[in-house]
């Protein structure tokens, strides 16, 4: 969203007009869900996706149209089975698509957007739309969120008249990697790549450097037994335990598992989280709070490989993102 916020203010900047194509709804097997996004351009170029194949083929030309026309609207794609011949798709389902103007008018909404994926807070993509003119498109921060079943985890569609459309722009908090070994190194450019905020934090003065994790927001070289000396972790933050040994491992959930957090997770053998947890109970921690640890961390998708077993811990973490706000 960074990129395609910078493109924007850009090609506003320079006084050109674009075309923001955005999956307001979907169903079905469609290939995309609502917040799928893709700008474009007047020489025809593109940037994000509305799900590819002929519905992004299709979408691309007549934002072009819109450009020529400065007519915006609603188009929803149709992939019913005795549709989706016409349109080259093999999938079922229903695709509504926005095409929406961004010119100079707009860059206080695109300044505002840039300004609120740097901060570490809750915000939305706000639109409200009546016979597909946006009447109303602004970023809204959490003090700002008074609707709950509007300002929610995901994307939600209200199609009353006028329609109005929000949907998650930045999640507070951040993603702490404890242990910068061959699953962390793997690990921290797929959740960079999935819009997670990454510190990593390791007490190897060789490994806590920008050059191992350039995807990293920040890397901290310290102690695993007083990490609360360089972090401070927040009810929305996520932690990643992946240290070599069971005595790092309790040392952190031992200090992690006293603070409210989104997600913990821990790797290790089976015989390694029971010895772990046998001492969390004995230093008094809550049966609640070491029930709540993913260990054995990540999906059960058989991953043996660092980058395999990254995957299955991203995905568990994105199944978390998306359920809770």
């Amino acid at each position: 969203m960074k990129k395609l916020c910078e493109r924007l203010i850009h090609a506003a900047e320079e006084g050109q007009k674009v075309v923001l194509c955005t999956v307001l709804a979907s169903s079905g097997s469609s290939p995309r869900g609502a917040g799928a996004r893709m700008a474009v351009f007047s020489d025809g170029t593109t940037l994000g996706t509305v799900g590819g194949g002929e519905v992004e083929y299709l979408a691309s030309k007549e934002a072009l149209e819109v450009l020529n026309s400065g007519k915006t609207y609603l188009r929803s794609f149709d992939l019913v089975p005795e549709q989706v011949a016409s349109i080259g798709m093999i999938c079922g389902g229903r695709v509504t698509i926005h095409y929406q103007i961004i010119s100079k008018f707009d860059l206080p909404i695109l300044y505002r957007m840039r300004d609120a994926l740097q901060k570490d807070e809750n915000s939305w993509i706000f639109l409200q739309i009546r016979d597909g003119i946006v009447e109303d498109f602004r970023i809204v921060c959490a003090n700002e969120a008074d609707d709950e079943s509007l300002f929610a985890s995901g994307a939600v569609l209200k199609k009353e008249e006028p329609l109005r459309y929000a949907e998650p722009l930045m999640r507070a908090g951040r993603t702490y990697v404890f242990g910068g070994g061959h699953v962390g190194q793997a690990l921290v450019p797929v959740l960079a790549k999935v819009g997670f905020r990454v510190t990593v934090f390791d007490n190897r003065e060789h490994l806590a450097t920008k050059e191992h994790f350039p995807d990293a927001e920040e890397v901290i070289f310290g102690d695993y037994n007083d990490i609360y000396s360089k972090v401070n972790l927040t009810k929305n933050d996520f932690v990643v335990i992946m240290t070599p040994g069971h005595q790092s491992d309790y040392a952190l959930l031992e200090q992690v598992l006293r603070t409210q957090t989104r997600y913990v997770g821990c790797i290790g053998s089976r015989h390694k989280i029971a010895k772990t947890q046998a001492m969390l109970r004995e230093a008094g921690i809550e049966e609640n709070r070491i029930a709540s640890v993913h260990s054995p961390i990540g999906l059960p998708i058989l991953a043996e490989t660092p980058d395999e077993i990254a995957i299955s811990i991203a995905a568990q973490m994105i199944q978390c993102r998306a359920e809770t706000l």
